[in-house]
């Protein structure tokens, strides 16, 4: 299937994506601070984490599942494929070496997609969350 967007519509689009601040990061920001929950967002560790709840230890990661290749929902560019897949398999592969390294060094990583935030903080977010912080503190 070809892409519906030109070449030029599609870079436009592709540069307009932001690697902080993005609306699910925006959307966890709030859970947190609504629950007067103690975070700090993109803090600098290596790996970069979106999210360190202070206090447990634990980074959480918002991942993309385009870019970071999620099991449950991840469809295969049909364009600019030699480009896409080799960097892609690059991104799952550097994200599985920072959470071994991460997870070495003590921290407890929490990973959530972004299709668990689609229609906002849902249930499955919520106990993911709350579960890193009891074991936590």
């Amino acid at each position: 299937m070809a892409d519906k967007f030109s070449k030029d519509v599609r870079s436009k689009i592709m540069s307009n994506i932001r690697s902080k601040w993005t609306g699910p990061e925006k959307k966890v920001h709030n859970y947190l601070k609504s629950r007067k929950i103690r975070h700090k967002m993109h803090p600098d560790i290596f790996g970069n984490p979106d999210i360190l709840l202070k206090g447990s230890n634990t980074l959480i990661f918002i991942d993309s599942c385009f870019f970071h290749k999620c099991p449950k929902c991840y469809k295969e560019p049909q364009s600019n494929r030699n480009y896409w897949i080799p960097k892609i398999a690059g991104n799952v592969k550097r994200d599985k070496e920072n959470r071994k390294k991460l997870a070495s060094s003590g921290y407890r990583i929490l990973r959530i997609w972004c299709h668990d935030l689609s229609d906002g903080i849902g249930c499955k977010v919520e106990k993911k969350i709350d579960r890193a912080i009891s074991n936590g503190l």
